[in-house]
């Protein structure tokens, strides 16, 4: 089953519409045409299978009871890598729908992790 990715966050309608731009136009630096391939990898390999190993996607129980009991689910952008980013992701808000809630590098400290990660609001993604 195919999915439809939208973006929840402003921020990263921005970020992918710049990198898009910037590497069709040949203006990006080697950090914007790296960074553009790995979201754009992800985003294709979420689209089409959100379970894949190479995602290694899992639930992020402390940022579902942030997000009024919606499961929120993480995805690896990179691995192996210090500060390696990771896609946040809900199911919704129409059936076939993923919506990017938001996208960060991996939280450091052990014991409050999450709490740092800033999440859009699922209800600015209905059209």
């Amino acid at each position: 089953m195919a999915y439809t990715i939208r973006m929840g966050i402003p921020e990263m309608t921005e970020l992918w519409n710049t990198l898009r731009e910037k590497n069709r136009n040949g203006t990006a630096s080697k950090n914007e045409q790296a960074t553009y391939k790995k979201i754009g990898k992800a985003l294709k390999l979420i689209a089409e299978n959100p379970r894949h190993p190479g995602l290694q996607t899992h639930e992020i129980t402390a940022l579902t009871k942030r997000y009024d009991g919606i499961k929120v689910w993480q995805s690896y952008l990179e691995n192996h890598t210090p500060q390696a980013g990771r896609i946040f992701w809900v199911y919704g808000p129409n059936q076939n729908d993923i919506t990017i809630i938001g996208v960060e590098p991996h939280p450091n400290d052990k014991g409050n992790a999450y709490k740092k990660i800033t999440l859009s609001d699922m209800e600015s993604t209905k059209s």
